[in-house]
């Protein structure tokens, strides 16, 4: 009968795997396209434009651009629902680049449109629902891209750039291999923001497009070979987890259960608020420290660097011969151009740590500013007795920007442009700052000058393998700790405070001289019991 019972018991267990290899051959089979748009008539064409390849993609994709035209990435604006600012790339000055304004036909070759030139226009004034496009998400050749100085535009003929013939993309081979979007299709954007692979965000760049487990456990196919759409999954095309509004905690004041999704990207909507499984005591930490502080050590450590530093002030530099100076350090970084003045980077980057409640407030063109120290370009609330706040990771950017030292406030640089007054045709500020205010519609004084700034960029991504997470030391701990700058709490390890530690040792003392009274009462006790 045990023989027999064992025989079942293996026969039920290869039926449950069967069931389970189906079950995920199945899933695996869902995520292929029913259709090989290479057989669609309506792109069976020679296309000549973008706006042409979306044209066709419209006659049965009805709803898309529509969808589209409502959504941040669309209208690169944002009504904050608590602050009532108007945020989003055409309004928010950084660190990097400064402001869209003067400069569209440069910063728009990562719109998702076609040919919008003026941020003064609304993108749905200015372009109609052809001018959407679908391939930049959608291409599945990794041959699509636009070009950096037209408007959102790819090549159209041949072009000289550089010396060297580039060839216009295969708009009609493109069209017809399209499909769901990857980390390439996002990253063709997202990794490159700022100027340059990695220079924005710190936590994006072109190594998470194939990563080793050891960089992010989420997207390496070693892992669980996730895109970017697993996370920031589209509703309608709009694509959930704004930096404008991050959410700290994905359900506030409940307890998550795991698995649970709703309609943000947040470890907590998968993983849940108790996710250590075996070393519960970890859990006692969720509720004051975000799961990145611990699961992303470092950042940048894909092997490309990330910008740290800007400084505007400096460019305009020539060489011994007249021409733009530009200067490479022994690893190929460029830390100065003529164009843009100096730079720093760093790679394996350690985070500076804060209280963060998801509130992120940024300094707009026409606010005042204390010009009396650092400007800080964003800040953001949160501390140790808001129960929606965690301790958070960032990357802490610093440089100098223009400002008007009457009107006290930041500039608008316009620094792309075939006019006289941009400054990489011309190095002028003084044409620069004027040009780039009046398009602006930005009061300026004509007297300028350069103020050191920070800002502030939230690190999410490159998650670690849990072995590679921090240990306890690395907090607690009174020399190095990672969050000597978190002084609002007490931490065992780190902190010291004389007379509670005079009561703790006053506390062991007494316990010890209890033990050893009570041992020796005992002790006592006993050998007058056995005469």
């Amino acid at each position: 009968m045990y023989g027999i019972g064992r025989r079942r018991t293996a026969v039920f267990a290869s039926f449950v795997a069967l069931l389970l290899i189906c079950f995920g051959n199945a899933q695996a089979e869902v995520k292929k396209s029913t259709a090989d748009h290479s057989k669609f008539k309506e792109l069976q064409q020679d296309f000549k434009t973008g706006p042409e390849v979306t044209e066709a993609c419209l006659s049965c994709h009805t709803e898309a651009s529509k969808q589209l035209m409502q959504t941040t990435h669309w209208t690169w604006e944002f009504d904050h629902p608590k602050t009532g600012e108007k945020l989003g790339k055409r309004n928010v000055l950084n660190s990097f680049c400064g402001n869209v304004v003067s400069n569209e036909p440069r910063c728009t070759s990562c719109h998702i449109g076609y040919g919008w030139q003026d941020m003064n226009v609304s993108s749905s004034d200015a372009l109609g629902e052809q001018q959407v496009d679908c391939l930049v998400c959608h291409d599945k050749t990794g041959t699509y891209s636009k070009f950096p100085t037209k408007a959102g535009h790819p090549l159209y003929e041949p072009t000289n750039v550089n010396g060297k013939v580039q060839m216009p993309p295969d708009l009609t081979k493109i069209a017809q291999h399209v499909g769901q979007t990857s980390r390439e299709n996002c990253g063709a954007c997202h990794f490159y923001g700022g100027g340059g692979d990695g220079v924005k965000h710190g936590d994006l760049d072109s190594s998470l497009t194939n990563p080793p487990k050891s960089l992010d456990v989420h997207m390496s196919k070693e892992g669980a070979n996730m895109t970017c759409a697993t996370c920031h999954n589209p509703d309608a095309h709009n694509v959930p987890g704004s930096r404008y509004a991050t959410k700290v905690i994905d359900k506030e004041g409940v307890d998550i259960p795991t698995s649970h999704y709703k309609d943000h990207a947040s470890c907590d909507s998968c993983h849940g608020d108790k996710p250590h499984k075996t070393k519960e005591k970890l859990n006692d930490h969720t509720d004051k420290v975000a799961c990145q502080t611990c699961h992303i050590p470092e950042f940048a450590r894909g092997g490309v660097a990330t910008k740290t530093w800007w400084d505007w002030s400096t460019a305009g530099k020539m060489d011994e011969n007249g021409n733009p100076l530009n200067i490479k350090d022994d690893h190929g970084h460029i830390t100065y151009m003529a164009t843009k003045g100096d730079f720093k980077y760093a790679e394996n980057v350690v985070p500076t740590y804060a209280w963060f409640d998801g509130q992120m407030n940024y300094t707009l063109r026409d606010e005042e500013i204390n010009d009396q120290g650092v400007v800080a370009m964003n800040t953001f609330g949160g501390s140790a007795n808001d129960p929606h706040s965690r301790i958070w990771p960032f990357k802490l950017m610093r440089g100098k920007q223009p400002y008007d030292t009457k009107e006290k406030h930041l500039l608008i640089n316009h620094v792309f442009g075939k006019d006289d007054a941009s400054f990489w045709s011309n190095f002028s500020w003084e044409k620069a700052l004027k040009f780039g205010t009046q398009k602006a519609g930005q009061s300026y004084s004509g007297e300028f000058d350069f103020i050191e700034t920070t800002m502030h960029w939230p690190i999410t991504h490159m998650v670690a393998p849990k072995e590679d997470a921090l240990s306890c030391q690395d907090c607690h701990t009174r020399t190095n700790s990672r969050l000597a700058a978190i002084t609002d709490v007490y931490m065992p390890g780190r902190d010291h405070f004389p007379l509670l530690s005079s009561i703790g040792w006053g506390l062991a003392l007494l316990t010890l001289v209890g033990s050893i009274g009570h041992g020796l009462i005992r002790l006592i006790s006993s050998k007058r019991g056995g005469r």
